[in-house]
């Protein structure tokens, strides 16, 4: 279970580095909003990670 753990974060952790890039480079002003709006979704899933776990594939 632990490597499925680290998977998904190390996951989370590497989309919200191309979140930030694209948000880097935008170009307006609603682009800008939408990266930083995926950014912040995807960094609560990151932190709903690293907290609590829910053991998804116990018997």
């Amino acid at each position: 279970m632990s490597d499925i753990h680290d998977v998904l974060i190390r996951g989370s952790q590497k989309v919200i580095g191309h979140y930030r890039l694209l948000l880097a480079s935008a170009k307006s002003e609603g682009e800008r909003q939408l990266y930083r709006d995926r950014i912040k979704r995807e960094q609560r899933l990151l932190d709903q990670l690293q907290g609590h776990f829910p053991d998804l594939f116990a018997a």
